[in-house]
């Protein structure tokens, strides 16, 4: 979260985080929103998982909050920064732990932070919680990469929380912990499509076990106490979270013919009610 050269005043501390996140999120977030939702390749269209290109009004939504959550993630720059000078953070720069290490970290930081993920995200939908905190995130019940980060400041704070979170307990070098950074964003940015680009048949590989796709999260979208995994299914699916039609929505996307335009899928017909309503059996957080 730190740039390689840091400074050492809180307010350019916050500055240099903020501005490392923003161009991070300019690079990932704001081409795919383009490319997906305002530009739409014609092969692309049979694979939208929602009604359509996503509005200005959402858009100019999912760009506040975004910005809200990229300040806050700047002042959690200024926290690290403090846990390293005070000798708690185990966030190293020098080749103590070797080069084999620096790759595995990357893969380890991802399967803590889905755990964290998961269960955060689980609480966060508990009713008492919801409102205060997640809401704001489900405003987007179409979403679009803008929403990557388009978090309440209450849930910006828990998102940001595995940075601390990491530099207190797993020793990781500073590279490699760039890096999970930036693929975080990218997975999450995929997460917020609207477009599954996962091929068909996906679901029923051993690869499909493990790692969620575009379908997964924008389901959770429009049936909010479902799928509530990041990266990987791996606790939805052990603890049952997964949408009942997560499989069967996952092919109708698949399975159009490429460049047809045929009404979305998002859920198929005869399943539970529609856009982030409450389902008839919801598992508790």
């Amino acid at each position: 979260m730190l740039p390689p050269f840091v400074p050492r005043s809180p307010v350019s501390i916050a500055l240099a985080v903020f501005a490392i996140n923003l161009v991070r999120y300019a690079l990932i977030a704001v081409p795919a929103y383009v490319l997906f939702h305002r530009l739409t390749p014609k092969r692309a269209v049979s694979r939208r998982l929602g009604p359509g290109p996503t509005g200005s009004k959402q858009a100019r939504r999912e760009l506040f909050y975004s910005m809200v959550s990229l300040g806050i993630f700047g002042l959690m720059g200024v926290l690290m920064f403090e846990l390293a000078e005070a000798g708690l953070s185990r966030i190293y720069t020098d080749d103590r732990y070797g080069p084999v290490w620096t790759v595995l970290s990357v893969p380890v930081m991802l399967v803590l932070h889905d755990a964290y993920f998961y269960w955060t995200h689980r609480f966060m939908h508990w009713k008492p919680v919801f409102k205060y905190a997640h809401r704001v995130h489900h405003l987007s019940h179409d979403p679009s990469p803008l929403a990557a980060y388009a978090f309440h400041p209450l849930e910006a704070i828990i998102e940001a929380g595995i940075a601390p979170l990491i530099a207190l307990t797993l020793p990781v070098h500073r590279d490699a912990f760039i890096v999970f950074l930036t693929l975080s964003l990218l997975i999450n940015v995929t997460g917020h499509l609207g477009f599954e680009m996962y091929p068909r048949g996906f679901l029923r590989s051993p690869l499909g076990w493990i790692f969620n796709t575009t379908t997964h999260h924008h389901q959770h979208h429009q049936k909010t106490n479902w799928n509530f995994g990041l990266y990987f299914n791996v606790w939805d699916r052990l603890l049952g979270t997964n949408h009942p039609q997560y499989a069967a929505t996952y092919a109708a996307i698949t399975e159009r013919p490429r460049g047809t335009a045929d009404a979305p899928a998002a859920v198929p017909p005869g399943s539970e009610g529609s856009g982030g309503r409450q389902l008839e059996r919801s598992p508790s957080p």
